[in-house]
């Protein structure tokens, strides 16, 4: 499964990349991207533990930057 949430608040290119390093390294993951530019998180991974995945995907990414949401609605 392969979805894109909306960021707020996402202020640094070096914490998007951050994100993505950390991301990448859940398991089932197949491919993620952390778009400082246009605030925009891409998730893709094995459809049997996407919702796991996406809620450690969400700590990541508040603990590299603790002002950041994904909008996941």
């Amino acid at each position: 499964m392969k979805k894109t949430f909306e960021m707020e608040e996402l202020d640094c290119a070096h914490c998007a990349a951050r994100m993505e390093e950390g991301i990448r390294a859940l398991d089932g993951v197949t491919d993620v991207s952390v778009n400082f530019l246009t605030q925009k998180l891409t998730l893709e991974a094995d459809d049997a533990v996407f919702e796991k995945v996406l809620k450690k995907a969400i700590k990541i990414c508040r603990k590299i930057e603790p002002d950041c949401r994904v909008i996941t609605k």
